[in-house]
């Protein structure tokens, strides 16, 4: 190279238009090669400075910093801190974008460590106006011991008073940004330390140098760049305006949840229903077509049962995730982070708790991880006994069922139903309570704590497609083979134990019910029983009718209903044998062990198994009652062959009122909304906070506090 020559080398992130700036400098005059011994592109080239001086630029790949964990940063580093490299530069010009000063400006102060003028090059000046953004410059300049050029690379602006700067480089001090005292070891300045320590403690000192890099950048910045978000005019500002305001910002949030949850009822239904009806048709296919014995009922009433009891809630998890990821995407749950930071503070918790408050909307146990990034112990440990409270997805395919069972499904303001609302208000219900908590647990932990809440707000965007299918699979897949796996083996071995007699009337109860039936003809709780087969088959007759555009008389029904009348008579005598067999079962004694606990809280013995059973994982719930009531309504008439069908006729043996009302819903709803009902949480809790002293408490206390819910919801709605 000619002496007059001046070696300037190109540096730095990804995205800040640095490529753009070099193609200005360069022109035609660039090529493309590698760097001895690896594949890495050198892109070179030469710039006219003046009418007396060139210079060759080299361009540099984008890295984020210089501390040698990638081979981009390598090639930097031997580059920039080799004088005997042949590339090794005169003057280094560090590019940075305006709105992202902050970050960009790390690589800035490591550069600055290596005793080579640099000049600092701010692209993107064209949106700053746009940005609301002000820069004091020769404030910026004294604090960073540089020269600093404000270009536009969009614009093609500042690329002359860039060149005249580099043309004076040597009137650049060298002097590092950060008094070098203030590390106690630089790996910048003293690359041997990258090979002579050990991983461990390399990554602890960088660690200990990103961070006062940051203060120094932090206070530098505070002096010399603001926002004034009054005066920003670009559409992103706009939209955050609104997104993150005080009142709207909450409003909006809430009115879109809402129409989640909506849709999750709405979008569902259908595929939900036809995956209830097919289970329920194969299952009485299996029995019909089979041998009959002991395989065949285990296949029809624990398998196909357990599975249809996994299957049924696909499309709902699957909606769920669908519009967690499309939020996510588009840079929306970040200003729901930021705008929940304001709730969180008075609460004793921070922004940083929002994150996994929010992810446990999806599961507990990776929200419960999550909370690993806040740095308070106080504030961490709160996070992670809270959590369990928000409405997880193994919770939806309880609150589903319930709600369509005890909630009617009438419109309210034109496009939301009833069923739509009671389930927000259920996510709202948890989310308070896990507030509530959260400040008890802030006013009595006696933890003294400090904690910063920082969050970055990307960019928004239309989400990608592939990004929200990968994600909605995922998540669906983890459900199916992760719940699925519990759901699937419970159903099997409760259907075992439903399967085993513990006495004489588990032997003989055909004989039993026969013989009752015969000489004292059907007892009150029976003829309910009948009554509802024939209301059943009297309201499937009517819609058959009205699809088919026909009109029945009253005698036309009539006639049917007699006709199916001794069908629907031997359906209630199978199911009295059915459920007099499975209450004298070794499934029937555990229930009825338990009922007593249970009963003021308006459930029975067989809800009592699958509160049990669905410790395990709070969707085994339904996979429970959905073996149950297969064991125990062998008989049914074909309208009923269905979970939901079967759960509504279900009734009380001592009263013969339904066991499913409204109270009994909703004392049902609110228990699940409080109960500590996940193993797998309870484990990943015992591993974050090391130990069972927690866990105990979160159990014992969420426990206490459904059971007190569930109670005081019964015995005032009854």
């Amino acid at each position: 190279m000619s002496d007059s020559m001046i070696q300037v080398a190109l540096i730095g992130n990804p995205n800040t238009g640095k490529t753009s700036l070099f193609n200005h400098l360069t022109g035609l005059n660039q090529k493309v090669g590698n760097y001895p011994g690896i594949t890495v592109d050198k892109k070179t080239g030469t710039c006219k400075l003046s009418k007396t001086q060139k210079a060759t630029i080299l361009d540099l790949p984008g890295t984020y910093s210089l501390n040698a964990s990638s081979a981009d940063e390598k090639i930097a580093i031997d580059v920039l801190n080799d004088p005997e490299n042949e590339y090794h530069p005169d003057v280094a010009v560090v590019v940075t974008d305006v709105e992202e000063l902050k970050r960009n400006l790390l690589i800035y102060t490591q550069v600055k460590d290596l005793n080579i003028p640099a000049i600092l090059v701010i692209n993107m000046a064209d949106r700053m106006k746009m940005k609301g953004i002000t820069l004091n410059i020769p404030q910026l300049e004294a604090d960073l011991k540089t020269k600093i050029v404000v270009i536009s690379s969009k614009l093609q602006t500042g690329i002359s008073e860039l060149k005249e700067a580099i043309v004076h480089y040597k009137s650049i001090s060298k002097e590092a940004c950060i008094p070098a005292e203030r590390f106690k070891q630089n790996t910048i300045k003293n690359p041997e330390l990258l090979t002579s320590l050990s991983e461990a403690a390399l990554k602890k000192t960088q660690h200990h140098e990103t961070v006062i890099r940051y203060q120094f950048i932090n206070n530098t910045l505070k002096k010399s760049y603001t926002i004034d978000k009054e005066k920003a005019s670009d559409l992103q500002t706009k939209l955050d305006r609104i997104f993150t305001h005080k009142i709207f910002g909450y409003v909006i949030f809430g009115v879109l949840l809402l129409l989640i949850f909506q849709v999750i009822f709405e979008w569902s239904s259908v595929p939900m229903d036809f995956i209830d009806s097919t289970f329920g048709s194969l299952a009485d296919w299996t029995k019909a077509t089979l041998p009959e014995g002991m395989f065949t009922n285990l296949l029809a009433e624990g398998i196909i049962a357990g599975l249809g009891g996994i299957v049924i809630f696909i499309p709902q998890i699957a909606f769920l995730f669908l519009f967690i990821a499309i939020l996510e995407e588009s840079g929306y749950m970040s200003r729901v982070v930021f705008l929940m930071d304001k709730i969180m503070r008075r609460f004793g918790l921070s922004g940083k708790s929002v994150v996994p408050l929010i992810s446990g909307a999806a599961c507990a146990i990776p929200a419960i991880m999550a909370t690993r990034n806040i740095e308070s112990w106080k504030e961490r440990l709160i996070t992670i006994l809270v959590t369990p409270f928000i409405t997880c997805s193994a919770r939806l395919p309880v609150y589903a069922i319930l709600i369509a069972l005890v909630i009617p499904s009438e419109r309210v303001f034109w496009i939301f139903n009833w069923q739509g609302i009671t389930l927000m208000a259920l996510y709202i219900i948890g989310f308070a309570i896990a507030l509530l908590s959260a400040y008890i647990l802030h006013k009595t932990l006696k933890i003294e704590s400090k904690s910063y809440f920082v969050v970055e707000m990307p960019k928004y965007k239309v989400p990608l497609f592939k990004n929200v299918a990968l994600t909605v699979i995922e998540k669906t897949k983890t459900f199916v083979f992760e719940a699925g796996k519990i759901i699937l083996a419970i159903s099997i071995i409760l259907w075992v134990l439903a399967s085993v007699g513990v006495n004489d009337t588990f032997t003989n109860a055909d004989k039993i019910v026969q013989t009752s039936v015969t000489e004292n003809g059907f007892n009150e709780i029976q003829e309910v029983s009948l009554q509802n087969k024939m209301m059943r088959f009297e309201k499937r007759l009517k819609e058959e009718a009205k699809e088919a555009n026909k009109t029945l008389t009253a005698q036309d029904i009539n006639a049917a209903i007699a006709e199916k009348t001794p069908d629907f008579r031997q359906a209630v005598i199978d199911d009295e044998i059915a459920a007099l067999k499975l209450e004298n079962s070794a499934l029937g004694t555990i229930g009825k062990a338990i009922e007593p606990a249970i009963k003021p809280l308006g459930y029975d013995w067989k809800i009592g198994i699958a509160l049990v059973s669905s410790f395990a994982a709070r969707e085994v719930f339904i996979g429970t009652l959905a073996t149950i009531y297969s064991v125990g309504s062998e008989g049914d008439d074909e309208t009923g062959n269905t979970i939901t069908a079967k759960m509504e006729s279900e009734v009380h043996a001592d009263s013969g009122k339904k066991v499913f009302t409204f109270a009994s819903g909703i004392s049902l709803l609110l228990f699940y909304a409080f109960a500590m009902q996940c193993m797998s949480t309870l484990a990943i809790v015992k591993r974050e906070t090391n130990g069972w002293k927690w866990p105990m408490v979160q159990l014992f206390g969420m426990s206490a506090i459904a059971y007190l819910a569930g109670l005081l919801a019964y015995q005032f709605l009854k």
